[in-house]
């Protein structure tokens, strides 16, 4: 038992160096969704593992996964963790219910799981033409959306939406990479009259607004949001001058993540420590993922727009306000919080046009 293991070791070790690699380039090379990149790397170790146990085959791997919360934030692409820990865990709950319920040998699961998860690799494309599908009717002929943050679902929605409407947009300077003034280049190419506000700007600028419209990280099983920082302040001014507050979001980024306080999911994005995991913060949260759905074969991307996140402008602007400061003062170096279900109007996904109570109630469903 104990040669066996010994010897199990170094091969796994090198597999790893594998995973890590192809999880990378498919996230900052190809822009590929942090969680689906995941699993496409995943997929990639259960192709070469020489388990021939399930124990083996776990254990090999939980390696793997290991290995992927070792990213910085530079190598998701100045995403957080969340939604990596999300994606491993969904792949891991799928891989489990496999094994359990459909076959009798090792051989014949494997190569089932083998089958469903190389139609992962199109899972991200898909899920987010399908929300710009369900999402642009919510966009009016000659209204104004508010937009904070990159999100490349928010992105394909809106663009989806100018094919057939005539709107305008406000974009927040979305600091600290002021990634809004990227995202306002993108628009302003393609025709569609685009403001930036400062982010301190939005309380001044929101009785213009009809509606606005925000991407997500995660989304927490009471309904919430994890998004870039800036987003629960927008949302409070949306909630109290009545303006409808949406989300779009892949359902792979569902979590049964039970955040207490903004300081719970602050302490995932920590940019003084870029290469430091985040697993410690994870060990003491509950996250679980939801049930594996099937994105539908029919529905094909026409777009892959967005910008991607800068994670070296992110830390750069922190360093530059570091430095012209007195050194007894502490810079916050936060780049997410948490937006609670009741500033919520409406999630748009790639499963339906859900309300904060509907995500709640699934999970708990699939869960109890």
């Amino acid at each position: 038992m104990d040669t066996s293991s010994a010897s199990s070791k170094q091969p796994n070790a090198q597999d790893n160096e594998t995973v890590l690699s192809l999880f990378k380039d498919l996230v900052v090379a190809q822009d590929m969704a942090v969680p689906v990149a995941a699993m496409n790397a995943l997929v990639l170790k259960l192709k070469d593992s020489k388990a021939n146990t399930w124990m083996h085959l776990e254990k090999d791997l939980r390696s793997a996964i290991n290995s992927l919360k070792t990213c910085s934030e530079d190598d998701l692409g100045g995403r957080s963790h969340i939604s990596l820990h999300s994606g491993c865990e969904l792949f891991m709950k799928y891989l489990t219910r496999a094994f359990s319920l459909q076959f009798m040998d090792f051989n014949s699961c494997k190569a089932e799981l083998l089958r469903r998860g190389e139609r992962f690799a199109d899972m991200s494309l898909s899920a987010r033409a399908k929300i710009a599908e369900l999402g642009h009717s919510f966009i009016q002929d000659n209204c104004t959306l508010l937009v904070h943050g990159v999100s490349r679902v928010v992105t394909g929605l809106i663009l989806k939406a100018a094919e057939s409407k005539h709107f305008n947009l406000i974009i927040t300077e979305s600091r600290p990479d002021a990634a809004g003034l990227d995202l306002a280049r993108l628009f302003s190419e393609r025709g569609i009259p685009t403001k930036v506000v400062l982010d301190a700007a939005v309380g001044a600028v929101m009785e213009e607004v009809d509606l606005c419209l925000v991407g997500a990280e995660g989304v927490m099983e009471n309904g919430g949001i994890v998004n870039k920082i800036g987003t629960y302040q927008i949302s409070l001014v949306a909630k109290a001058l009545d303006v409808p507050f949406y989300v779009a979001v892949e359902s792979y980024k569902f979590s049964r993540l039970y955040p207490l306080s903004q300081r719970d999911v602050m302490d995932l994005s920590d940019y003084s420590d870029p290469s430091a995991s985040s697993t410690s913060a994870f060990r003491n949260l509950s996250l679980q993922p939801p049930a594996m759905f099937t994105p539908s074969t029919s529905v094909r991307p026409s777009f892959n727009q967005g910008v991607p996140a800068s994670p070296s402008k992110i830390k750069r602007s922190f360093s530059d306000l570091a430095s012209a400061l007195p050194a007894n003062v502490t810079v916050e170096q936060t780049n997410i919080d948490f937006t609670p279900a009741k500033c919520i109007t409406l999630l748009f996904t790639d499963i339906g046009v859900l309300t904060p109570a509907a995500v709640s109630d699934e999970l708990i469903r699939l869960y109890q």
